[in-house]
């Protein structure tokens, strides 16, 4: 693999960390995960199996780590490895809409909903229906997917929006050369 492009990587899933850490909390104390809006951005540069690997392995024990849903962990690795691959096969298949900004800032919330929903339906699963204020699991998916995911896709398409045009033009300045522009 390339230098260039695995410091690229690391430097979105550090930007997507620092997001994370920085944006405060809603819905008691849950937070949109921007690990995904730059995982989908590493995707568009870089979508490569290696490089899709790579950036659910990082993206998902790193947004696990930080994550504040009890239990949040082994979700979020799933739902990263999912998420990713998905994405992956859509950017593969749809290849000559990657360079349309409406198309990709979709993209990024279809991404969000599969990314919440995979996730809450493996936390709800490894839980029970163990979470408080709910009355089934169901209740709680519900009732989470609209607190947080909701919120969530607004959030990484808004930022996908701003973010993605300042990274490709970045690129366009340096040496960096990706998959798509080949």
């Amino acid at each position: 693999m390339n230098t260039k492009n695995l410091v690229l990587m690391a430097l979105l899933v550090a930007v997507g960390a620092a997001l994370y850490l920085i944006i405060p909390g809603y819905g008691e104390g849950m937070k949109p995960d921007f690990m995904l809006t730059m995982m989908f951005i590493g995707i568009l540069l870089f979508p490569e199996k290696k490089s899709v690997f790579l950036l659910a392995v990082t993206t998902g024990v790193i947004s696990g780590l930080f994550s504040t849903f009890p239990g949040g962990f082994m979700p979020n690795i799933i739902d990263k490895f999912i998420t990713a691959f998905v994405i992956f096969a859509i950017v593969l298949t749809f290849k000559k809409f990657t360079s349309n900004m409406i198309a990709t800032t979709i993209m990024t919330g279809l991404g969000t909903i599969l990314s919440g929903s995979v996730f809450l339906s493996v936390a709800l699963f490894i839980l029970g229906a163990t979470i408080p204020g709910f009355a089934s699991p169901m209740a709680a998916f519900t009732g989470l997917f609209g607190l947080v995911v909701l919120p969530a896709i607004a959030m990484n398409c808004i930022a996908f929006f701003i973010i993605y045009p300042i990274v490709k033009g970045l690129m366009k300045r340096t040496s960096f050369k990706t998959a798509l522009s080949n």
